[in-house]
C-alpha cells in the first residue's frame, strides 16, 4: 500500500504529535507491503501568521532532525519537503478550480483557524484543504494515517478524486483513512483546548530534558478523586460519570478532560500499570493516586524517548547530512510528482 502523511513545520514534534501521528507512521513503516511516503508540509505553514526566513529555516531544520531522531527511517520511507514538490501546487490549483466554494466554506478547520487567528484570515486558509488533497493525489496515495480531526480533509480529498475521475477519466484512487488508535490528547494547561505549540505550558516536546518532562506533567491539570464516582473505560475512550451533587460545579468539564488526558497518557506508556487500576470496564477510584500517576508517568515517557535524545544529540552535529537526505528524498518523490503531473497535463487537455 502506498501512504503518505505530513505535519507542518511549526517547530518540535510534542507528545501529541508523537502519539497521534509518528508513532503510527513507524508502525506503517516497519511493515515491508508498505511503500511510505512521510513530508514536512512547509508550503502549508505559510497559513500561519507571517514570521522570519531565519525562524522558518530553524523550524523546518528542527523538524527534520526530530523526524529522524524518533526513527523515521530514509531507506525504509521517503522523507521529503512539500516545497521541493512544485507539482503539488499545479495539481492544488487544478483542483481548486473544480472544487465549489461551498464545500470550501463548510470546512470545519477553516472555522475555528479564522476565530483563532483573526487578523490573519488569509486565502491559504480557505484554500488549504485543496493543497492537502493534491499532497495526497500527486502521489496517488491508498492510505493515509489521520487523526479523527482531519477526517473531513481525508473526505474532502476523496471528493476531489472522484470528481476529476468523473469529468476527465479514472486517475486517481480514493485513499482510505488510516486512524490512529490514540484519541487526541488536550492541553495539559486547559485540557479543553488542543495541545497548542503558541503556549509552551500546554505541550510536552518529547525531547527535551528530563526536568522539563517531570515540571510539566507534575503541573498538568487534574482532579482530585472526590469529584468522581466512577470512570468508565472502553478500549478507544473514556467515559465519565460524575457525582451528581457535582454536577453544577464550575469545573467539573475541566476536570473531566483532565483526567481523560492523564489516564490515556498512563495507558500509552505505563502499560504494566494502568491494567490493575481497571476492575472490568472500571477505573477502581481507590487505586487513583494522582501524584503517583504524574511521577510514574514522567519516568516512563523520559525512559521511552531517551535513545530518540541521543540520537538527536548526533544528528544536531552533522546538519548537512540531515538536509541531504530531506533533498535526496525530495528528489525520489518528485519522478513520482512529474509522471503523476504529465498525466494530468495530457487528460485536461494542456501540453
Amino acid at each position: 500500500m502506498r501512504i503518505i502523511s505530513g505535519i507542518r513545520p511549526t517547530g518540535i514534534v510534542h507528545i501529541g504529535n508523537y502519539l497521534g501521528a509518528i508513532r503510527n507512521w513507524l508502525n506503517l513503516q516497519n511493515k515491508k507491503t508498505n511503500h511510505c511516503f512521510y513530508f514536512i508540509a512547509d508550503y502549508h505553514s505559510f497559513t500561519d501568521p507571517p514570521i522570519s526566513a531565519e525562524e522558518k529555516r530553524e523550524m523546518i531544520d528542527t523538524m527534520m532532525i526530530d523526524f529522524l531522531a524518533l526513527g523515521l527511517d530514509p531507506k525504509r520511507s521517503v522523507l521529503f519537503l512539500q516545497s521541493q514538490i512544485q507539482e503539488v501546487l499545479e495539481l492544488a490549483w487544478i483542483i481548486d478550480c473544480l472544487t465549489p466554494m461551498g464545500e470550501l466554506e463548510r470546512m470545519t478547520q477553516y472555522k475555528d483557524k479564522s476565530q483563532k487567528q483573526a487578523n490573519n484570515i488569509n486565502a491559504g486558509l480557505f484554500t488549504y484543504p485543496a493543497l492537502m488533497a493534491a499532497d495526497i493525489l500527486t502521489f496517488k496515495a491508498e492510505g493515509v494515517p489521520v487523526g479523527d480531526d482531519q477526517l473531513q480533509h481525508l473526505e474532502f480529498t476523496r471528493e476531489a478524486a472522484r470528481r476529476f475521475n468523473r469529468v476527465y477519466g479514472k486517475t486517481f484512487p480514493e485513499p482510505k483513512s488510516l486512524l490512529t488508535p490514540v484519541p487526541r490528547l488536550m492541553s495539559l494547561k486547559n485540557p479543553l483546548e488542543k495541545m497548542s505549540k503558541s503556549d509552551p505550558d500546554s505541550y510536552i516536546y518529547v525531547l527535551d530534558n528530563p526536568e522539563s518532562i517531570t515540571l510539566k506533567i507534575k503541573s498538568a491539570t487534574s482532579a482530585s478523586n472526590e469529584f468522581f464516582e466512577r470512570i468508565h473505560f472502553t478500549q478507544n475512550d473514556f467515559v465519565f460519570e460524575v457525582k451528581s451533587n457535582y454536577n453544577d460545579h464550575p469545573e467539573i468539564e475541566k476536570m473531566e478532560a483532565a483526567i481523560k488526558n492523564l489516564l490515556l497518557m498512563y495507558q500509552e506508556f505505563c502499560p504494566k500499570e494502568f491494567k490493575p487500576l481497571l476492575k472490568g470496564d472500571e477505573i477502581d477510584i481507590e487505586r487513583l493516586r494522582y501524584s503517583e500517576i504524574k511521577s510514574k508517568l514522567a519516568e516512563a515517557i523520559i525512559k521511552y524517548f531517551e535513545p530518540a535524545r541521543l540520537r538527536k544529540q548526533e544528528l544536531l552535529k552533522n546538519k548537512k547530512k540531515v538536509i541531504k537526505i530531506f533533498l535526496d528524498g525530495s528528489k525520489t518523490a518528485r519522478l513520482i510528482a512529474k509522471k503523476t503531473l504529465k498525466e494530468v497535463k495530457v487528460k485536461v487537455g494542456l501540453y
